[in-house]
């Protein structure tokens, strides 16, 4: 499916049958051949974004990291050691493939309870494409695990699209997704936690301001923006306070949310 090389209806069928974990073990191997992959657009414009902004960091960790997509991207940003996270171990062992360096660490970890080894160890904390995999009632735990983990002064960064209008098909869509996901968990176990729609800015933006972050956000203006002039895509930046490092001074302003 996807792709020649892309996992089969069937196999996709088999993950969705499965637990997030056991999924994601069944799909490592042909996951960077779906669509599922964060795109290296999307990449490029965090990175960009981010260099331009804060400038370099010292050391990096990559949130839900899967086969590692965003690692390059954080060795790039970061002179010290970065470190991939996964709950899912074929994942990860997808991602020390393709970055066999030195200075990349992967470890096995649930992102709602992360080891204490990792705390006061990051100053850039990122995620790409996994909150889906969180219900509202698991981001604090989440957020409060990357706070312990950024040092004082430490940048948490994804990015978070705009709401998707109700006339658009692609709302219809998702919808429809997260609708046969619910019925899916209601009559099969184990459950398969995977929602397009349960992230908005604002809960996202009170629960991060709740866990101790001052948060602020920049346009992706690599993706355009919709006609009532707000960006499609926003890079979502919380900040643990304290005096951290020195940084550079912004480039462009943020824009409220």
């Amino acid at each position: 499916m996807f792709t020649s090389q892309g996992p089969t209806v069937r196999e996709l069928a088999v993950q969705a049958l499965s637990s997030v974990e056991r999924g994601y073990d069944l799909l490592s191997p042909k996951f960077d051949q779906t669509p599922f992959r964060t795109p290296d657009r999307m990449l490029d414009a965090v990175e960009e974004t981010l260099a331009q902004r804060e400038g370099s960091f010292e050391a990096g960790l990559d949130v839900c990291c899967g086969t590692g997509a965003g690692l390059g991207m954080l060795r790039r940003l970061c002179r010290g050691r970065v470190t991939g996270v996964d709950l899912s171990a074929g994942m990860l062992a997808q991602a020390a493939r393709a970055h066999p360096e030195e200075r990349v660490d992967l470890v096995r970890a649930d992102a709602r309870a992360l080891p204490a080894k990792l705390a006061d160890s990051y100053d850039l904390a990122v995620s790409f494409g996994a909150f889906g995999h969180f219900l509202p009632a698991e981001r604090p735990a989440l957020f409060a695990g990357v706070h312990a983990a950024l040092r004082p002064g430490g940048l948490f960064a994804f990015p978070i699209g705009a709401p998707i209008p109700p006339a658009s098909p692609v709302w219809w869509a998702v919808a429809g997704f997260d609708a046969a996901m619910r019925v899916r968990n209601a009559v099969w176990r184990p459950p398969f936690v995977m929602y397009y729609r349960t992230f908005p800015l604002g809960d996202v933006r009170a629960d991060l301001l709740a866990a101790g972050f001052a948060v602020e956000t920049a346009p992706l203006d690599h993706f355009g923006r919709r006609g009532d002039g707000t960006p499609r895509w926003r890079l979502l930046l919380a900040r643990k306070p304290g005096p951290g490092v020195p940084r550079r001074p912004p480039v462009r302003q943020h824009e409220p949310a």
